[in-house]
């Protein structure tokens, strides 16, 4: 089971990493804070403080159009916020 899918990479997640050293990631669903604190330390080698989870639901949507109704789906997802310890840093342009 792959813990870490991607790093999210917004302006606000740079905004949030630059002033308070907090880093964004979509994780799997069925991970708990203990499993994406270790894989995340595995991964960049950091130290992390703490580990917040929020889920996000599914989203259904409806358009009336000329082609008549059109019904659309976004997928849920997990994202969790990382909150490195002081002087730690994660560079996720390395290897670009």
């Amino acid at each position: 089971m792959s813990i870490l899918i991607k790093p999210i990479i917004t302006e606000k997640a740079t905004n949030d990493s630059e002033l308070f050293n907090r880093y964004s990631f979509v994780v799997n669903k069925k991970a708990n804070k203990l499993e994406i604190k270790g894989a995340v330390e595995a991964a960049y080698g950091v130290a992390i403080e703490s580990v917040k989870t929020m889920n996000y639901p599914i989203k259904r949507t409806t358009k009336f159009t000329k082609k008549g109704l059109v019904t659309g789906i976004k997928g849920g997802y997990k994202k969790a916020i990382v909150q490195l310890a002081e002087g730690e840093s994660i560079d996720f342009y390395n290897n670009l």
